[in-house]
């Protein structure tokens, strides 16, 4: 999702439905404020976040909403879906129109951490693969593994359809048919396709974490919470 940007004038414009050419004595005056301070510039860019207040009245500025999820299996990583239940549909009614989106999804079957947000930017960085950000999954598989495998997740694979070589990944053996991944990006159906080309099957496939962000162990399948300010700061650090 894009985080909108806007310039003060055209923003005052449209909320108050008046002329640009009007909005200079408001400025002029000191009535116009952006987060508490005069601002008179009418060239200053606004972001989604940021309050801005004519008089009395506030005109501009959206609260940023983080939440992390326990996703079930059997649910849509979707805002809206009109056959199957969503990852929207589990959050608290109160927060379903803040605009959320998905940063980052989980296949129908998958479970595990899913982070909602209405703020695009920081969306971004957990989702784009330059920032190197580290997703964690435990999965189960149908064979046995061994340390071949943790050579090919290493090196990456080739997606023949897409034509590209997955980036290396992290593959720790816990048990003969578990293991836990990592992984710096998110294509389609990557994990289960990696482990197909080994000539395995994931049965389940869980997220444990997002960068710093641990799935909070509190959380039964289906609830959610808003995370902390310090969780949403050093989440990519």
């Amino acid at each position: 999702m894009t985080t909108r940007y806007f310039r003060l004038d055209r923003l005052l414009s449209e909320q108050l439905q008046i002329s640009r050419s009007r909005l200079r004595p408001l400025l002029a005056a000191g009535r116009v404020r952006v987060n508490g301070e005069i601002e008179k510039d009418r060239q200053r860019i606004v972001g989604p976040f940021e309050q801005v207040q004519v008089d009395e009245r506030i005109v501009h500025g959206k609260t940023p909403l983080y939440l992390m999820l326990n996703k079930p299996a059997g649910v849509v990583s979707a805002t809206r879906d009109e056959q199957h239940t969503t990852v929207v549909d589990l959050v608290p009614e109160a927060l379903r129109d803040a605009h959320l989106h998905l940063a980052g999804r989980l296949d129908y079957n998958s479970t595990g951490l899913v982070i909602l947000t209405n703020d695009g930017s920081w969306s971004r960085r957990l989702s784009e693969p330059d920032t190197g950000v580290w997703k964690h999954y435990r999965v189960t598989l149908e064979l046995p593994l061994d340390e071949h495998d943790v050579e090919a997740f290493a090196a990456g694979m080739r997606f023949e359809f897409e034509g590209l070589v997955t980036r290396p990944a992290r593959l720790l053996i816990r048990a003969q048919q578990e293991a836990d991944v990592w992984l710096q990006e998110g294509r389609y159906h990557q994990i289960r396709r990696m482990f197909a080309q080994r000539g395995n099957k994931v049965k389940t496939l869980h997220r444990l974490a997002v960068g710093n962000l641990q799935l909070d162990k509190t959380l039964a399948p289906g609830e959610c919470r808003a995370l902390t300010e310090h969780e949403v700061q050093t989440i990519a650090d």
